[in-house]
């Protein structure tokens, strides 16, 4: 019983609110994995701790956003999610858009996560993307670099002025395409 009150302290004084089980390895230096799913299941039995999707782990509130990363990795918040929190888009919908190296919905808690697949290679270049704590988002300029280049041109945006142009053509060079920086450039007028 003594490891699983470690389990549980490790989850509850952890400044993270999503786990997974690689992540709970390593944070209790559990070498038995059967063990460690055994004190977890207990846990989540309790009420201590919520299993809301195989294999994650969280704490009983979490942050939404923090799941989204968790869901699949790599991933980071993106798109209309960025976007309507930046005054670009107007209309509202309360779905955490990411991008990911695949394409899917997931349901929980009520609540819609959204994965849309990006190229490898946008990887590399991890420019207009910030890092707090276990959450990946993009900045709005990378955001709408993301929708353009996903949407192949056919998106709207309500507002464009809250865009730092000059990071818009920084981050450009990063997609490597001629016909996204063509459609940026009539967006935004760059010249």
């Amino acid at each position: 019983m003594s490891s699983q009150k470690n389990v549980l302290e490790v989850i509850l004084n952890s400044s993270r609110s999503v786990f997974n089980i690689q992540s709970l390895r390593m944070m209790t230096e559990c070498k038995n994995s059967q063990k460690l799913t055994q004190s977890l299941h207990y846990y989540v039995k309790e009420g201590k701790i919520r299993n809301p999707r195989r294999g994650i782990y969280t704490k009983v509130t979490y942050d939404e956003k923090e799941m989204a990363c968790s869901l699949f990795r790599p991933a980071y918040i993106s798109l209309e999610y960025v976007l309507q929190r930046s005054g670009i888009v107007f209309q509202y919908d309360d779905t955490v858009t990411c991008v990911s190296y695949l394409n899917r919905i997931v349901e929980i808690d009520d609540k819609s996560f959204m994965f849309r697949i990006i190229k490898p290679e946008l990887w590399i270049g991890m420019e207009g993307i910030e890092q707090h704590d276990n959450i990946m988002i993009a900045t709005a300029e990378r955001a709408f670099l993301d929708m353009v280049y996903l949407s192949a041109g056919n998106c709207y945006f309500d507002n464009l002025h809250p865009l730092n142009k000059a990071k818009v053509k920084q981050l450009l060079p990063l997609y490597q395409s001629k016909v996204l920086t063509e459609r940026v450039i009539e967006l935004l007028n760059l010249k």
